[in-house]
């Protein structure tokens, strides 16, 4: 309430206020105003409501501004998730359903008439996204209403998508997709965990075998029985240690095994909710497109990637860390490592059946399916996105074999802009003026873009651009 009080003045100069029964016109915006610095951010105990409160809400709204309900329960689950995710977003975006706060200066609506237009109170936000659609021609184009709420195609289609699956499922199809969610990133998580925790344990046993072998060698070469038999001791002793460590690495596979399971189950126990036109993307479902998959799930709504990356042609897929990655297209793995190593982190070598040779790199958690000569097909999970290896902020790295060309310059990647990803970027331009590749040398003191795996097999070559 003191919070409320604070910024009444300023935030009534700001946006429109209605009572009980007048609502602010669709036909013309407030009188603009920077909001009150308080507006900005999230009160200290934001508001939880279920989809059972905020029906009638969408509802009124709806009805006020001629704009149908469930695409207004659609735009506040893909915005904020009914709530949960209110921001600011990385662009600025605030509350329920996340206006940027010129944008809210101009259409922000005191649905409730408690005297502030507030984003972040549910049914002056919702009400606010009415009208502002309302004003955007909703009532007769709402697709066109759509966009100009979120200036991408795809945007508009999920949306649309989703009010369809609302008007259609109402409360159960909610619950059914918040359930769904719910399991699958609890899944997810916990195999993102457990593997680290398994990672970890698998040092630690390392470096005790190394030492327990160390002082085995130095029994062996002692140069008296009785320096043989101290040091035999030592080793006896030790290994009490070692074997520690081999029990933890044990429990912590067998954890890695049940967080596996778990999001099995959680898979196969979402299929038929993951088939709604408009949940796909929010459950993570691989995007098929003539033959190919994006190995990224979760749609342009977190996931993107730019035309080139750095100097050498590879693309790196920007997305939280535990989504899902899929395999690309059938194919054979040619090699994977499970541990990481200093460049690539956790991640594999395909070859697909088109003749290409692709590797992922910087994987949270790989299946254990993803072996050397596994045959794997298109949609394929094959692991969790991570931040491994040489690598800032989780992302998927993946480049072809050898790195002669941007896999963004590929049709079959080009056919999921927007649908399955966003250029993070408006253009392409490669770093150097007139580009040529070269392979680079191993060297570490120079500017070598090569990495060998954890298995010892033959390295992984990377590119570097080089002006001519």
């Amino acid at each position: 309430m003191k919070r409320f009080l604070l910024v009444a003045l300023v935030a009534l100069a700001a946006a429109s206020s209605a009572s009980a029964d007048v609502l602010p016109t669709a036909d013309a915006p407030n009188v603009a105003n920077p909001l009150a610095p308080q507006l900005l951010v999230p009160p200290a105990q934001p508001e939880v409501l279920s989809y059972d409160q905020l029906l009638p809400i969408w509802q009124a709204a709806g009805q006020a501004y001629g704009i149908p309900w469930s695409v207004l329960a659609a735009i506040d689950k893909v915005e904020s998730n009914f709530g949960q995710n209110m921001g600011p977003s990385s662009a600025g975006a605030i509350g329920w359903m996340q206006f940027m706060p010129d944008t809210w200066a101009r259409w922000g609506t005191d649905a409730n008439a408690d005297g502030i237009a507030d984003p972040w109170d549910a049914q002056d936000a919702i009400y606010s996204a009415a009208r502002y659609l309302a004003a955007s021609g909703g009532a007769s184009d709402i697709r066109a209403a759509v966009f100009s709420y979120n200036h991408a195609w795809w945007y508009v289609d999920e949306v649309l998508q989703l009010a369809q699956d609302y008007n259609g499922g109402g409360a159960t199809f909610s619950n059914q997709l918040d359930t769904a969610q719910q399991a699958i990133d609890a899944a997810k998580k916990a195999i993102v965990d457990a593997n680290q925790r398994l990672l970890d344990a698998e040092v630690v046993l390392a470096q005790l075998q190394a030492r327990e072998d160390r002082l085995s060698l130095k029994a062996q070469n002692a140069a008296t029985l009785t320096a043989r038999l101290n040091a035999q001791k030592e080793v006896m002793r030790f290994d009490v240690q070692v074997q520690a460590a081999r029990a933890d690495v044990d429990a912590r596979k067998a954890d890695l095994q049940q967080a596996r399971d778990a999001l099995t189950a959680a898979r196969d126990g979402t299929a038929s909710t993951a088939f709604a036109p408009g949940a796909g993307a929010l459950l993570s479902a691989p995007a098929y497109s003539n033959g190919y998959v994006f190995p990224v799930a979760g749609g342009p709504g977190v996931v993107s990637v730019g035309h080139t990356h750095h100097d050498y042609p590879a693309a790196d897929i920007a997305a939280p860390e535990g989504t899902q990655l899929y395999a690309l297209s059938d194919g054979v793995v040619e090699r994977s490592w499970a541990e990481p190593d200093a460049e690539c982190g956790i991640g594999f070598t395909i070859q697909t059946t088109d003749g290409l040779t692709w590797t992922y790199c910087h994987m949270s958690f790989l299946e254990p399916a993803v072996a050397a000569g596994a045959t794997l097909a298109a949609g394929q999970p094959v692991g969790l996105v991570g931040q491994t290896g040489h690598a800032t902020g989780p992302h998927l790295h993946l480049q072809l074999q050898p790195a002669t060309g941007y896999p963004q310059d590929e049709l079959w990647f080009q056919a999921f802009a927007g649908t399955a990803f966003t250029w993070s970027d408006s253009v392409q331009a490669n770093a150097a003026e007139n580009p040529v590749f070269s392979v680079v040398g191993a060297d570490p003191a120079t500017s070598a873009r090569s990495l060998e795996s954890a298995s010892g097999q033959a390295p992984v070559i990377f590119f570097t651009a080089a002006g001519a």
